[in-house]
C-alpha cells in the first residue's frame, strides 16, 4: 500500500484505548476533546471530553481567559505503579509546547492574581515541567518525566479538573498531591458509594 502515511494509518489504524475500553470505537471523535489541534498522542486528555463548543464560549462569555497546552500523552500513562517505594518507579517521557501567546495569557493571570485552572492531569504535567518557582512560564518546546505524587510543591496551577483514575496510577497519585491522600480518598468513597461514572468517559470533580 502507498499514499501519505498519516492518511494511510488513520484508514487501518486502531485508536489506542486504555485498557478498560473493551470495545472499539466506531466514532473515533468520541475519545477527543473538541478543541485538539495536533497529531501524535496516545490518549485523550479526558477531562476534556466534558468541555463543548457552547460550554467554551460560556466560559469565555465570563470573561476568562483560555490558553491552550500540548502534551502528546504515551500508554506509559495507562502503566500502574508496581514497585514499593513510588520514587523508584520509572515515569514515561512525553512531548509538550506551548506557544507564546498561551504563555503571556497564562502569566498574565499569574501576576494579577487570577487562578490557572488545569483542565485535566496532561496539562498539569505540562504547566508545572515548565514553570519557574514564581509560577510563570515561558515558550518552549521539550520531553517530561515529572512525576507529581505526595509532598510535591505546585508552582503553577491552582485547581484542578480530572477525572476519577486508577488504582495505584501515577495520575491518582497526582491528584493526591493537590488535594491531600485522605481527601481525595474520601472523594473516591463517595462517588463509588454515588455510583459516579470512573475513568475516560466518566464524571470529573473539580479540586479547588
Amino acid at each position: 500500500m502507498s499514499g501519505i502515511f498519516n492518511e494511510i494509518l488513520d484508514k487501518i489504524g486502531l485508536m489506542p484505548l486504555p485498557p478498560y475500553i473493551h470495545e472499539s470505537l466506531k466514532e473515533k471523535d468520541r475519545y477527543q476533546t473538541v478543541y485538539a489541534k495536533h497529531e501524535g498522542s496516545s490518549a485523550a486528555p479526558t477531562a476534556g471530553l466534558h468541555f463543548t463548543d457552547e460550554l467554551l464560549e460560556k466560559i469565555k462569555e465570563k470573561g476568562i481567559e483560555i490558553a491552550n497546552v500540548t502534551l502528546h500523552v504515551g500508554i506509559g500513562t495507562f502503566r500502574p505503579v508496581k514497585v514499593e517505594n513510588i520514587e523508584e518507579h520509572d515515569m514515561h517521557s512525553e512531548h509538550y509546547y506551548i506557544k507564546k501567546e498561551d504563555v503571556e495569557k497564562i502569566n498574565k493571570a499569574k501576576q494579577n492574581g487570577g487562578r490557572i485552572i488545569a483542565i485535566g492531569t496532561t496539562s498539569c504535567r505540562v504547566l508545572e515541567s515548565i514553570a519557574n518557582e514564581k509560577g510563570l512560564v515561558e515558550e518552549t518546546e521539550g520531553d517530561t518525566n515529572i512525576f507529581i505524587y505526595p509532598g510535591y510543591k505546585f508552582k503553577c496551577i491552582d485547581a484542578l479538573i480530572t477525572n476519577f483514575h486508577l488504582p495505584e496510577s501515577t495520575l491518582i497519585m497526582l491528584v493526591s498531591a493537590l488535594a491531600g491522600k485522605e481527601y481525595t480518598m474520601e472523594a473516591y468513597k463517595h462517588a463509588v458509594k454515588e455510583k459516579y461514572k470512573f475513568f475516560s468517559f466518566g464524571d470529573a470533580m473539580f479540586i479547588n
